[in-house]
């Protein structure tokens, strides 16, 4: 297929990049939508992009029609963290050809020559809170409402043009109605009292910039060794606490505090839109906060967004504190399944949930090349 590929600046050019994505997979029963205006104000206007370069790039056939896209992102703090000169590679979709891929990714590569990297990554975000990772197992599942969905010759295609293995995250399902036993309940209240731990009012980091910011202060600190991590700063996790905060039910929350009241571990977990969502298309309105907002109210099936621990309550048994209570909470709630967020297959906390009945469920990979090769 002959490709052009134009650079997206103007307003109505992103729409069509966000939009792209729609028609590709229309006829997927999996892929689940996200909506149009939240992808708009990412691409336009997050706090990331104070200190980010993004670039924004679609494929186009020779009849004029959108055959892909893609976005380059040069992440400084990244860069200075991880020690190492990668550009990014993300919002990356396109139809099964692998000229228009190659296309797409040259593009990057070569803005990322131009910068004086060494090597390419992705997908992935500006940061780990964003979709990320290619999938390759599970082309079956609906994913959760958070995650990427592609078909599966992307995999192929992407090997074929000089990617490899960089990491793997995946994701299993959990049957959630099973409860813990007594024994091991009593075994963490007794963590509980031995180290004077507590479990948060959610309510209280609601309109709490301080206790937001706290909280993802121990976001930061218990993901900090985790390949492609880059910590948060204020103006993100201000932005991530409009979007999210609005959104936790206390029953699907746990925050442990020590006796300091300072955090020391916890787990947020949202009720399953995909559903919903793919009944939105892509648009709030005028019917598609109806059905989101029906997903918050009646469900049986969850989300397990992040966990983790503080740097001084790792490997101190708090992980189980946090499973306990909340299976204990997913049993009340006759839950029938929970699906784990991607995590890193090195992640010690996420094992934990290895312990209770569960079936693989997706996994995904991020893709590297060396630009010495490009």
């Amino acid at each position: 297929m002959k490709v052009e590929i134009r650079e997206a600046v103007t307003t109505s050019e992103i729409k069509k990049f966000v939009r792209f994505p729609h028609k590709l997979y229309k006829n997927c029963k999996q892929y689940v939508p996200v909506l149009d205006k939240d992808e708009i104000r990412s691409l336009t206007e997050s706090p990331s992009l104070r200190y980010c370069k993004l670039r924004l790039w679609l494929a186009y056939s020779d009849h004029n029609r959108i055959v892909g896209r893609i976005a380059g992102i040069y992440n400084p703090r990244a860069k200075e963290y991880h020690n190492n000169k990668r550009i990014r590679f993300g919002w990356f979709d396109f139809v099964e050809d692998i000229e228009v891929a190659a296309a797409l990714l040259g593009k990057v590569e070569e803005w990322g020559v131009s910068l004086g990297m060494e090597e390419i990554h992705g997908p992935l975000g500006y940061n780990t809170w964003y979709r990320q990772g290619v999938l390759i197992e599970g082309f079956e599942n609906t994913p959760p409402a958070n995650c990427l969905y592609n078909y599966p010759y992307y995999r192929s295609i992407l090997e074929q043009l000089g990617y490899g293995k960089q990491l793997d995250w995946k994701q299993i399902k959990l049957i959630a109605n099973v409860g813990v036993p007594d024994k091991l309940k009593r075994i963490n209240e007794m963590i509980m009292e031995r180290y004077k731990l507590r479990i948060a009012d959610i309510e209280m980091f609601k309109n709490n910039d301080k206790l937001l910011l706290e909280f993802f202060e121990s976001y930061n600190t218990s993901f900090r060794n985790i390949d492609n991590f880059v910590p948060l700063d204020k103006e993100e996790i201000l932005e991530i606490g409009r979007q999210y905060i609005p959104l936790l039910k206390k029953e699907l929350t746990c925050v442990i505090l020590d006796q300091n009241n300072k955090i020391a571990a916890f787990a947020i977990c949202f009720p399953s839109f995909s559903e919903a969502l793919k009944k939105a298309h892509g648009k709030l309105f005028p019917f598609g906060w109806y059905h989101i907002y029906r997903s918050f109210k009646k469900f049986d099936s969850i989300d397990l967004m992040i966990m983790g621990a503080a740097k001084e309550w790792q490997n101190t048994g708090i992980s189980s504190v946090i499973h306990t209570y909340l299976a204990t909470r997913f049993k009340e709630l006759d839950l029938q399944y929970a699906i784990t967020n991607p995590q890193a297959e090195e992640n010690s906390v996420f094992k934990v949930w290895e312990r209770y009945t569960y079936s693989p469920y997706m996994k995904r990979r991020c893709y590297i090349k060396s630009l010495q090769k490009a």
